[in-house]
């Protein structure tokens, strides 16, 4: 009886070993995952905002060149009269 007894608590202790160990290696999964969504939404709102001061840059250098022609055009017409 007391093998049957220091048996069933060493497989005990396996089982709970191996159970902690699936646990850890799950938590530790978790948290690259969790980790790796972080990184992606960081690298994606970079990009983000990077495109849109692209964008910003190129409207305000559309402006300015409007700016210029009409500037040009009022000169032109100014000179004229």
């Amino acid at each position: 009886m007391a093998s049957f007894k220091k048996s069933f608590e060493s497989l005990k202790g396996t089982t709970h070993s191996a159970a902690k160990g699936v646990t850890d290696t799950a938590v530790q999964a978790a948290q690259e995952a969790v980790q790796q969504v972080a990184d992606s939404s960081k690298e994606t709102a970079n990009t983000a905002t990077q495109e849109a001061g692209r964008q910003t840059q190129a409207a305000i250098g559309k402006a300015a060149d409007r700016a210029t022609d009409t500037i040009k055009v009022i000169g032109q017409r100014l000179e004229t009269k």
